[in-house]
């Protein structure tokens, strides 16, 4: 969950026994088991398998079990994370994420950054292939309006 380029917004929702965390960017959804237990190490995932539990205030979320398609930064399938979410204040989730990995790092690291509200919900995540149809579109819109047509 590190900012790129853009679509960096996430809508998180949370339940007595799940939080869904839907991104932007190309529309990923994880799902985190509050309280449960991490499946099988043979069993993998793309995204990993993602356990969380409250520490007081503090949504934490351990994620194993990632594929050899995963690859963050150049990580193995042996990755784990482990994430904080705690808000700081009505539009503020400050958002901690520990690295673990022994095959690619020599040791943990450590990132943070605020996560902060944004109005409005977060759209589809799609391409308009360079929007070379657009001058056409308009072009015919234009063409009716000038007609008196819609």
């Amino acid at each position: 969950m590190m900012p790129v380029l853009y679509n960096n917004t996430y809508q998180i929702v949370q339940t007595k026994d799940y939080v869904m965390i839907l991104v932007e960017m190309v529309h990923d959804v994880r799902i985190v088991r509050i309280n449960g237990t991490h499946a099988a190490s043979n069993v993998r995932e793309l995204l990993g398998d993602s356990i969380g539990h409250w520490e007081g205030d503090t949504l934490v979320v351990e994620t194993t079990n990632f594929t050899t398609k995963t690859a963050f930064r150049g990580s193995s399938e042996n990755l784990r994370v482990i994430e904080r979410f705690r808000r700081v204040d009505k539009d503020t989730i400050l958002y901690r994420a520990t690295i673990d990995d022994q095959s690619t790092f020599s040791k943990q690291w450590t990132m943070e950054f605020p996560f902060v509200a944004a109005a409005g919900p977060v759209y589809e995540y799609a391409c308009h292939e360079g929007n070379y149809a657009m001058p056409d579109i308009l072009g015919g819109a234009r063409k009716l309006e000038s007609e008196g047509r819609k």
